[in-house]
This record gives C-alpha cells, structure tokens and sequence, in this order.
C-alpha cells in the first residue's frame, strides 16, 4: 500500500554528498529522511568468503542486493558502492584537498565547451577543514615503531626522493589511534564520539590488513555511517535504507514530490519475476540528490521532462578523475624490493606530478600516483597463479615423499620440504599496484539508451595525459628495481575508474551547468545536487573531501535562506 507524508528535506543517496547534507540539515532541526537504495554494514558485515563475495554485487534483476555495482560502457569500467554510507564504505578513505591552482576556469575541452569551475579553494578551504574534523583526518603514522614495518610506504618516498617529485603521507579517514591525543596502536577498542554509532557495534584500530577497499570489518575507517550519518541520526534524522527513488518531480506551490521503491530482503537471490515492488511517495520543501555520479545523472535524464528548466548541460563533463591503474613486479631475475602490499592500509603514500596550472614551469596536465594495497588473501591467490612453479613444487614435495617412504628414510621433519612447496613469495612480495589520477579532459557524455545509463567517452582525449601518468609509473618502477606492467583494460585501451564525475556540472548559467557553485538546480529552487555529478571537471587527488566540503558549504547557503524559498 502506498504511503504519503511530507518532510523538510528528503536526501537520496549517502555518500559523501547526502551524508554531509543530512547532518548539516538534521543538526539545523530540519525534518530529513535518507533514502539509501543499499543496506547497512556494521564492522564484521563485509563480506569475506566466496560465497559471501559471490553475492555482494548490485543487480537487482539477477536478486542481487550487494556491495558493488559494477558498471561498463564504451572506454571504461567502474566500480561504485551500494550501501548506507556510499562510497565511503569501499574507499581508500584519502582526504587530499583539490589544488588551488586546478579549480580551473574557461579552460577548452575539446568538442564539449570549457570547463569552468564556480567554487576556488578559498572558497572550500573552511568546509575543508570541517570535514577533516568530522572525518578524524590522520596521517599514516610511518615512524611510529607499531606501524614502521610497512615497506611499501618507505618505498615510495624513496621512489619520489630519487626522482625529485613531491610526495606525502596523505590525511587518511581511519582511526590509528584509540582516541585524539592516544598513541597508535594497532586493534585497540575505539572511544567513540559523544552522538555515539548506529550500528551499535565495537571498532577497533587500524590492524594494517589491507582489507579497506572491500569492507572494514574492524570498523577502523571513519566510513560517514559511523561519523555524519550516526551525527544525523543522533539529531533526529531518519535513515532509510533498501529506498531506491525512481521519480522525483516539482510540487505545485513549490517543493518537490519523490516517488522510491522499497526493496523487500525477501527477494534476495531471486531474479525479478517482473511484478511491481511496492512503492512510496515522499514530498518535502527541499530535495538534495545525491546518489553518485551514475545515480543523480541516471535520475535527472530519467525524469528530465519532469524538470523542464533543466539545461543542456546534463549529461556533460564526464570524467573518470584520471583512474589508471598500473603495477609493478619483481624483476624477472634476481631480487628486488619487498612491498608486502597487503600489510598496511590500501593508500599510505601519494606522489604529485604538476601541472601547466601550477605556474612553476612543470608541462601537461597534473596528477598523483598512490601505493595501492589489497587483502592478504590476494597474495595467496598471485602465488597460486604461477602455474608452472606451484606445479614443480608440488611434485618435487610428492616425489621426496614417495622417496622418503620407499627408502625408509629416518627423517621425521617436513619443514624444509613444506616450505619449498610454498615458495618464496616473491611475486606478491616484490609486487605493487599503482593507483594514478589526476586531471584527464571531462569531455564524456551521458545519455540514456532505453531505461539503462550509458556513456560516450574514450582516452583518446586525454591520450598526453594518460602517458605520462604511464611513463611516470614505469620510473618509479625502475627506480625501485621492479618491472612495469600496465593492467590488461589498458592492451585494450580501457580504464578503470572508481572516481566517475559529471553529469550534472556545476557552472556559472544554465548553459554551462545543471546547477550553480552550492548545488542548486538552474530554475528549479530547493533541488541540489550534492555528490561527484556536480564536479564540472575531475578533481585531481582522490574527490571524495572535495565533494563533502562542497556539500557542507552548500548547506550554509542553504540553512541562511528563508523557508519556503
């Protein structure tokens, strides 16, 4: 049965953007109701086992609720959450400000206009700073004894050192330490803040497992469900999860009507018999979509005859954030560097190459290399991969066995024989992915193809951009005494990109943006877009703080107006 009621603000999505927006509101003593299409994951709720891993993906046709959406268009894959909490859930929680000179302004983009960015840095940088706060910003603290056995770290200081770039420990969103003022401590109980945690659920300290972008079991990352949304929840917000919103349209008299489906837990790992699932209207006085770069373009195309003032800027300025990912392997004799990728947090360390913006003489278009870590399962399934050498251990211990067993040999100790079969793990050790982005060209186009979200985007644009971010890795490899490779999207000219922006670009009139420097709609007032669909171009380092500070100074904007307005 269809249900109808009227709220202040209705948030769609949680991620960077709505988590931001719902707090800000709720905090206000505005009635705010979260519609989040994914469910909640407390620590020890990500999933681990195949069988776990083999459901946690989003395709509710297939009865699919998970984790990861995963996304293909032409030149590009990408991989966005679906969860309370967005994208924080599965990000590598870097907290990297936008370069001042990067906030760019008529800069051409070829066959699509320029790329105008109405915000600067001074504009941010206060809402920065809040962020950071919230957040629990922190470096990777690499000289503290508990957390100085990560050698990818030191590596790529040594790597930037060597080749005169600039690099950093980056603010990361994760708890090291117990409490402000601790010492870091790995696996120690978290003190949590005074608006307390929604999922009522102990965390504990930073365990260097690597494990960040599948999930925090431990709940060491200040993920926004256990930071803005348990501080919205806390001052009256409601969080609805499993709400997935398919129509939004304006009210007469003003304020905007949405129409979600509610996800039944019952359908899981059944496929869509076709039937209508049950439906809710919501109305309220201001509406913020903020559903991810694919969700508000996706929402604002699929309803654009319902917002006629709309303009035609939506669908532009695609950008991908520059993603490439690379990786560097051990030389093919002798040793190399042991990384130990999987001990630490996925990101410790960020590499910044300039930009022609930057005015100091540096060529071409900026950007970063990170370290990239995984979980210390994927080092087992890297050794497994080498076929020929598993296989020759493998028979090489059955045939001393056998041996052994036939001769009657006295020898009772197998350590010397199971740790040939083992091997020496130099390929996960000596191995290090390479996450770059930076500034490629945002001239992608969305458009819709049926009911189904596509994209008109390709490298070729950005082609300059993209080899040097290239010959960059190689370097830092070379240096490093490893073996570049590039991954195998990229044989086929492909990227993978798990920083997708645009779509609906902020900009100074309705002919170069969906919306204006805080968010709100050309002609349609009380609509905002609040996540990576607003940026008018890529952000540079990791977006994921440049979208929640422009989500907190739009809430300013927005909580000085007059009701009703």
């Amino acid at each position: 049965m269809e249900t109808h009621e009227h709220v202040d603000a209705v948030v769609v999505g949680s991620g960077f953007g709505g988590s931001v927006a719902a707090y800000r509101l709720a905090e206000a003593g505005r009635r705010t109701v979260v519609l989040e299409r994914g469910r909640p994951y407390p620590p020890g709720g990500f999933p681990r086992t195949p069988q776990e891993m083999g459901r946690a993906f989003w395709d509710p046709s297939e009865g699919l609720y998970g984790l990861f959406d995963v996304w293909t268009f032409r030149g590009l894959e990408s991989v966005v959450a679906s969860g309370l909490g967005g994208g924080s859930l599965i990000y590598a929680n870097v907290l990297l400000r936008k370069d001042e000179h990067w906030f760019v302004t008529d800069e051409p983009v070829p066959g699509a206009g320029q790329e105008n960015w109405p915000v600067t840095r001074a504009d941010l940088d206060p809402h920065y700073d809040r962020v950071e706060r919230m957040l629990g910003a922190s470096r990777f603290p690499a000289e503290h004894p508990a957390y100085r056995a990560v050698p990818k770290a030191a590596a790529m200081r040594t790597a930037a050192e060597r080749l005169g770039l600039a690099y950093q420990h980056p603010p990361l969103a994760v708890s090291f330490a117990p409490g402000p003022g601790a010492e870091p401590v790995p696996a120690a109980p978290i003190t949590e803040p005074a608006y307390g945690n929604l999922h009522a659920a102990p965390r504990r300290t930073c365990r260097l497992c690597g494990e960040c972008d599948i999930g925090c079991n431990d709940g060491a990352k200040n993920t926004l469900d256990h930071t803005y949304l348990s501080a919205a929840r806390w001052h009256g917000a409601e969080l609805r999860t499993r709400a997935e919103v398919r129509t939004i349209r304006p009210r007469r008299g003003g304020g905007y009507e949405v129409r979600y489906l509610v996800h039944d837990p019952a359908d899981e790992d059944r496929r869509s018999d076709g039937r209508a699932r049950p439906g809710r209207t919501i109305t309220c006085d201001r509406l913020v979509l903020a559903a991810g770069t694919f969700g508000t373009t996706y929402l604002l195309l699929r309803n654009r005859h319902r917002l006629p003032a709309v303009g035609p800027a939506l669908g532009t300025r695609f950008s991908g954030n520059g993603d490439l990912l690379g990786l560097i392997r051990p030389p093919r004799r002798g040793d190399g560097i042991r990384f130990s990728a999987s001990c630490g947090p996925v990101i410790t360390t960020a590499i910044r190459v300039g930009d022609a913006h930057d005015g100091d003489g540096s060529p071409g278009r900026g950007f970063y290399l990170q370290d990239g870590g995984y979980p210390g399962f994927v080092d087992w399934l890297a050794e497994s991969s080498r076929l020929s050498g598993a296989s020759a251990r493998r028979l090489r211990f059955a045939v001393d066995r056998l041996s052994a067993r036939l001769t009657g040999s006295p020898r009772s100790g197998l350590g010397g024989g199971l740790a040939r079969l083992l091997g020496d793990g130099r390929l996960s050790a000596g191995s290090l992915p390479l996450l770059g982005m930076g500034r490629d060209v945002p001239d992608g186009v969305f458009q819709l193809r049926g009911d189904h979200l596509d994209v008109d985007w390709t490298t070729r644009t950005s082609a300059g951009y993209f080899a040097a971010v290239r010959s960059t890795m190689r370097a830092v490899a070379d240096v490093l005494g490893g073996r570049y490779t590039d991954n195998p999207a990229w044989w086929l000219r492909r990227v993978v990109t798990v920083h997708p922006l645009g779509g609906a670009p902020m900009g100074r009139h309705p002919g170069d943006g969906v919306c204006d420097g805080h968010g709100q709609v050309f002609g349609h007032p009380g609509l905002y877009v609040l996540d990576g669909s607003a940026m008018p171009g890529p952000v540079g380092p990791n977006p994921a703080l440049t979208i929640a500070a422009v989500a907190d100074r739009a809430m300013d904007r927005l909580l000085g107006e007059p009701a009703g307005r």
